[in-house]
């Protein structure tokens, strides 16, 4: 699916989704579960820290919320939790102290700035000793590998929660660079991905994302506020067609040629894809859908008077931020990008400034119209779309 025409377009060969892999399992559906407390925690801080710095401190904590799921999302196609015991134990100790790191992510970078780092460093000290009970031998080498990086980098959350002032930032920064920045450094050789079950985990988990908006909604309107009138119902059935597009744009043929990509290499060069294709490249996607939610929790809010800047940052900037992240997946995977998808990125952009002038209930209004055309378009005139569909569909019979 990698060739490419003159008009740019990508087209499937005879390669399709691999069923290779288990199912995901009810353990790892379970502890998913988890990450939607985490998300709704990472938006509420947003919420409460409407500045610069607020975002970028939030952005920060879901980097690091990320990283632990994607770890772990490796981790379950190894591990055999459901049958093992042992293994079962490990997992419910890790969920256990994810849970403390979503209670504290409201003040991360303040007073619950060290429960949140030792919580995490043994949600990811879990990890890696899970993994080196149950990976086969070459994978038991290469989790000692990029041990240093997967410890270290949580380590420093630690010290960050004794520290005060500006070294916190430079910790929480380094932290993250050394997490993410291992696996690039000493490789991923020794790793393994399973098709279909890579693919599995990661449409859940963008479930998860786009079921916080869907809380955000509730949190954003309250029940006497939805009494108050037809027009805060409208809105809301808004802030839903907004999610419900996401959902389409993600899932209608997207995650369809991107699975047909990862099955279609083998070996060393599939796990670099899934590597930066799925736990790199959907960061940026995942957390656009957080940073949407703060937009549409804030417009609902506040239906009648502009945006502050943060929340239209949030709203439509997330917006632009969920395309760019699909067509930097796209480049990435095949080599060209959506020309729809970037006028629709533009144009989101550009109602940024606009944004914190006019009634954030028209923002709104707006956003939902270019994204209902988006879909409608791509889904009735894109042959990218059209030929990945049928296809995928066609092998399935």
């Amino acid at each position: 699916m990698s060739t490419t025409d003159a008009t740019g377009s990508f087209e499937p060969d005879a390669t399709d989704v691999s069923d290779e892999g288990k199912a995901a399992s009810t353990l790892e559906l379970f502890f998913d579960l988890v990450f939607v407390f985490a998300f709704t925690q990472v938006t509420g801080f947003l919420v409460e820290q409407p500045t610069w710095s607020g975002l970028a401190q939030g952005a920060a904590i879901l980097a690091a919320v990320w990283w632990a799921w994607v770890v772990y999302s490796w981790l379950t196609a190894t591990a055999s939790a459901e049958e093992a015991v042992s293994e079962r134990l490990v997992l419910l100790g890790a969920m256990g102290a994810m849970v403390v790191v979503a209670l504290s992510v409201p003040a991360a970078f303040g007073d619950t700035g060290l429960m949140f780092g030792v919580a995490y460093f043994v949600v990811r000290s879990f990890h890696v000793l899970l993994y080196t009970l149950t990976a086969p031998p070459e994978t038991r080498t290469a989790v000692r590998r990029v041990a240093p990086g997967f410890l270290g980098g949580p380590a420093l959350l630690v010290i960050a929660g004794i520290v005060t002032g500006p070294l916190v930032g430079v910790l929480w920064a380094t932290a993250l660079l050394i997490d993410y920045g291992i696996v690039f450094v000493r490789g991923v050789e020794g790793f393994y991905c399973e098709v279909g079950h890579f693919i599995e985990r990661h449409q859940l988990i963008m479930i998860i994302a786009l079921g916080e908006s869907i809380v955000a909604i509730g949190v954003g309107v309250g029940t006497e506020q939805l009494l108050s009138g037809p027009l805060v119902l409208l809105a809301v059935l808004l802030g839903f067609t907004l999610i419900v597009t996401l959902w389409w744009l993600y899932f209608d043929y997207i995650i369809l040629a991107a699975g047909q990509r990862l099955a279609e290499v083998s070996g060393h060069d599939r796990t670099l894809l899934a590597r930066d294709s799925y736990s790199v490249l959907h960061l940026p996607i995942v957390g656009s859908i957080i940073f949407i939610s703060l937009g549409i929790e804030q417009t609902l809010a506040h239906l009648h008077d502009p945006l502050g800047i943060i929340a239209a940052v949030g709203l439509c900037g997330g917006c632009a931020l969920y395309l760019l992240g699909h067509n930097a997946w796209r480049y990435h995977d095949h080599g060209t990008v959506s020309v729809a998808r970037l006028v629709v990125t533009a144009i989101a952009l550009v109602l940024i400034p606009v944004a914190v002038q006019i009634p954030s209930f028209t923002v709104l209004t707006a956003l939902v119209v270019l994204f209902v055309v988006l879909a409608g378009y791509e889904t009735k005139f894109s042959d990218d779309r059209n030929a990945i569909r049928g296809r995928h569909f066609t092998h399935d019979k």
